[in-house]
């Protein structure tokens, strides 16, 4: 439902050249922590840290965790580090999505107790490789609102993301925070563990 939503929405708008996206300043410290705390957010995981000797077996079965690469021991207790920095910083949560892979559903629900299934995270398109068409899923969900109050949160792959944003690679646990403008998206922050953890040491003065 949310998918089709923000599909709907994206396709109604009179959108920039696809792909594009509005560069933003760069939100950090006590202003992003009370942006984030006051909801309207995207928030681009992608999945905590995975076994790279392992490879996802073609034909892909998305059931078979076995013929996947998978989260290793580090990225379990990655994953739920993320999910209590976030609580513990007060950021309200609402929609969790995550592709269908085992290592960004295991991500999602070690750090968010539960998470939606969306083949959106994953799927290319019909675009050929390298075309800015690539991913419209994702780019609608990126652009589409949040739920009133809360911050949405996406744990994906990291090829996706980078296909629509260029420049921004990221590391396995890091987040990117999206402010969703309808028509397209900004990323206005990139947040790891260390950075999460960074934002609790602020004085509560600045909150």
């Amino acid at each position: 439902m949310r998918v089709a939503l923000a599909l709907a929405v994206l396709a109604a708008a009179s959108a920039p050249a696809a792909g594009q996206q509005v560069r933003a300043p760069a939100l950090g410290g006590a202003e992003l922590l009370t942006a984030l705390r006051g909801g309207g957010f995207i928030i681009y995981v992608r999945h905590a840290d995975t076994d790279h000797q392992q490879k996802d077996v073609r034909p892909l079965k998305l059931a078979d965790c076995t013929q996947q690469r998978n989260l290793t021991d580090r990225g379990r207790e990655h994953a739920r580090a993320i999910g209590a920095a976030i609580r513990a910083l007060a950021i309200p949560v609402g929609p969790v999505l995550a592709s269908p892979y085992c290592r960004t559903v295991e991500t999602a629900e070690l750090a968010f107790g539960a998470a939606e299934r969306a083949d959106a995270l994953r799927d290319p398109g019909r675009a050929p490789a390298g075309s800015p068409e690539r991913f419209p899923a994702l780019r609608a969900l990126l652009s589409a609102a949040a739920p009133a109050g809360t911050n949405e949160i996406l744990v994906g792959h990291a090829y996706p993301f980078y296909s629509l944003v260029g420049g921004q690679f990221l590391d396995e646990g890091q987040a990117a925070v999206v402010r969703p403008q309808g028509a397209g998206f900004e990323v206005v922050a990139r947040v790891g563990l260390k950075e999460w953890h960074e934002l609790a040491q602020l004085p509560r003065k600045s909150e």
